[in-house]
């Protein structure tokens, strides 16, 4: 390997990595752990041609996200025109009524994508899943290629890659593009989210202030932040970093004590940009992503470049047909759910757990979707100092301003266990960093 150098720094990086707290926090049976994110320093390589027909695909697939959006909280062609079924889409958990009719600054919704996508043994790329909430991880692959460029300089020297540095102003550039007058703030839940590290990292590099929902209020249908001083002063754009349900308590979940008192209002009125838009789970629901082809041939009227990986909806009688009948060749996933869990593999299951999952799955079918499990490309990593194949996806990153930017890197996750498919750190995955060749 010519990253040899690199290889024999792996501990290096992992301690500097522990120093700097590069964690993720998980609760469990109602408790909250704090753990380190294991990194690996044999690099995923992609090709510059091979990044570019990526690039090609995503910015599509984002483009056509943020359209269907805003049609869905508008005009609702889509429905009109019998593309997604309309009971499929109010039915869906991400769905707003509170978001129906309201524009965000400049029509965009989806500022910040990540898009999952794993490349198959057929060398074919296909999007697992799109992420346009509160989409996290960039900032794991920011902070190892600098720690690595520390530990092992000549590795970079020899190489022609595209500098991963830039996401800091790629993300400043996006948040100040939907500004509306005022300061940039990244808003966290607090020092116990799971990402709360990447929000004070992004913070720090891209020169917003980082708050809580107790520095932020509302006055005169405008949002201020309480500096050091307790004066106000003006926010133009927030990225949040908070759920939906507990970014208001006055428009969404009462209960919530992170968000801020009619922050949706200001919101409403224009007075504001949140990063990401409320209201977007509506297009990541797992079971709307079984439509985004139609929807890229329906505002784009082209051909998607990306596939998704075949899919079917037990809402549809043909589809559960082929679920029912070819059960164990599939996965299952609960659309509801996020970071692996939720998701059943059928040939894994007992006959007892099958018969309870197939009562479920006909009494509640737009619960879940089915997917033909596609055989990921292996990939080297580190375990016991020697190099061994794992599974891994690619959690490509998209920013929208006056178009869609991908970021020329991307968090590359993988399971550490040899068996298994699900990669999510929440899961006991690793990271690694993803090089993309200049040339």
């Amino acid at each position: 390997m010519d990253h040899l150098e690199l290889l024999e720094n792996t501990g290096t990086v992992n301690e500097l990595l522990a120093r700097y707290g590069v964690k993720f926090g998980i609760y469990k049976n109602n408790q909250f752990k704090e753990q380190l994110f294991p990194f690996d320093a044999i690099p995923r390589i992609i090709g510059n041609a091979e990044f570019t027909y990526l690039e090609k695909g995503l910015k599509q697939r984002v483009m056509a996200l943020n359209l269907f959006l805003k049609d869905i909280y508008g005009e609702k062609k889509i429905i009109k025109d019998h593309i997604v079924p309309e009971d499929f889409i109010f039915a869906s958990s991400g769905y707003m009524a509170e978001c129906e009719g309201v524009r965000p600054p400049k029509n965009i919704y989806s500022h910040i994508s990540g898009i999952d996508l794993v490349q198959g043994k057929d060398g074919h790329w296909y999007v697992l899943e799109d992420n346009l909430r509160v989409p996290s991880g960039a900032s794991y692959p920011m902070i190892a290629r600098e720690l690595c460029r520390r530990s092992s300089p000549h590795t970079f020297e020899n190489h022609h890659l595209c500098d991963n540095r830039n996401y800091a102003t790629l993300l400043r550039q996006t948040m100040d593009h939907v500004n509306v007058g005022g300061h940039v703030v990244i808003l966290t839940p607090g020092r116990y989210n799971a990402a709360y590290f990447e929000h004070s990292y992004l913070a720090e590099k891209t020169g917003a202030h980082l708050v809580i929902g107790s520095d932020l209020r509302v006055e005169d249908d405008r949002l201020y932040y309480v500096n050091y001083d307790s004066k106000l002063e003006r926010v133009g754009a927030v990225y949040r970093r908070i759920s939906d349900e507990y970014l208001d308590p006055m428009n969404f979940n009462p209960e919530s004590l992170i968000g801020i008192p009619h922050i949706y209002d200001v919101f409403r009125k224009g007075n504001v940009a949140l990063i990401n838009a409320p209201g977007n789970g509506v297009a990541d629901d797992k079971g709307i992503y079984y439509f985004v082809p139609k929807m890229i041939r329906y505002y784009l009227g082209e051909e998607p470049v990306l596939s998704n990986a075949p899919t079917y909806l037990p809402f549809y009688e043909q589809d559960m047909k082929y679920v029912l009948e070819n059960f164990d060749k599939l996965v299952l996933k609960d659309v509801a759910e996020a970071g692996g869990y939720g998701v059943v593999f059928g040939n894994k299951m007992s006959a007892e757990q099958k018969g309870n999952f197939l009562n479920l799955l006909k009494k509640e079918p737009r619960r879940f979707i089915a997917q033909e499990v596609i055989d990921f490309l292996d990939i080297d990593v580190l375990i016991g100092g020697k190099p061994v194949p794992r599974k891994a996806d690619l959690r490509a990153f998209v920013l929208m301003a006056d178009e869609p930017l991908v970021w020329k890197s991307g968090l590359t996750r993988f399971s550490r266990n040899p068996d298994s498919f699900i990669v999510n750190s929440s899961q006991g995955g690793g990271f690694k960093d993803t090089w993309v060749l200049s040339q």
